[in-house]
């Protein structure tokens, strides 16, 4: 462990893809103990993702179904459906604090990830403290949050989001399927916007879009967006258009 006490990056090959059973994957990692806001801002539009304190982007050599994207927030207009589901959570409080880890989160996190894999096949261990503390937990600095969706004074929503001026990040959302009718999924990535709208940052990173995936595709309905059409280095320019479908 002592390794992860300084920044350290690295390239994992030719490991299980996440998303298709016939595909393999290449991962670069970078663990970052301490990121700058300006560093985290340029990864963001270069691809990367973080949970915790590691950050990463995909590599693939022979795949590039993983396509990076942001909503479009200045342009962004809320359908009449999205409105009906603001109705739906008149009642649904939102607290926003910095991250933390509780019974409450660990049995939430495990309920929904059950679920999930009844539904979609997803891998399911329970997980522990250590490991939900390590992804979701350590690496906050004063833009990282967590937005916490109460009902009947009961958690059934958090989102982990990190927010700096020019954008929002969403890292990870899990619910209750109980309250399933208030599409607290929908309801978090639309609260998102709406304060995006508020703060005045034009863009929410909603990480990797697969199109007509089952797990992924759901992305799309967030439009405009823009969708990142290179593989720049860090220090090259990343080029991001308009999606057109």
């Amino acid at each position: 462990m002592h390794i992860l006490e300084r920044d350290v990056e690295f390239i994992e090959e030719q490991r299980e893809c996440s998303y298709f059973d016939d595909e393999v994957s290449d991962i670069r990692y970078r663990y970052i103990s301490n990121c700058k806001k300006e560093d985290y801002q340029n990864m963001l539009e270069h691809g990367w993702r973080r949970f915790g304190k590691m950050h990463f982007v995909p590599e693939c050599k022979a795949c590039t179904k993983c396509i990076s994207m942001r909503i479009d927030v200045r342009n962004y207009k809320f359908s009449r459906s999205e409105k009906r589901v603001f109705k739906k959570n008149l009642d649904t409080k939102l607290y926003i604090q910095a991250p933390s880890l509780t019974l409450d989160h660990l049995k939430l996190y495990d309920k929904y990830h059950y679920h999930m894999n009844k539904k979609k096949d997803w891998n399911y261990f329970p997980i522990e403290p250590a490991e939900y503390d390590r992804s979701y937990v350590q690496g906050k600095d004063e833009f990282t949050k967590e937005f916490l969706y109460v009902r009947d004074s009961k958690l059934i929503g958090v989102a982990l989001v990190d927010i700096l001026s020019e954008s929002i990040s969403s890292i990870y959302c899990f619910y209750d399927h109980d309250y399933e009718d208030l599409s607290i999924g929908k309801f978090s990535i639309l609260a998102q916007i709406k304060i995006a709208k508020e703060l005045n940052i034009p863009y929410i990173y909603l990480g990797y879009w697969i199109k007509d995936h089952l797990s992924m595709g759901y992305k799309e309905a967030y439009t405009p967006f823009e969708i990142l059409t290179n593989r720049a280095s860090l220090k090259e320019e990343a080029i991001w258009e308009k999606y057109k479908s």
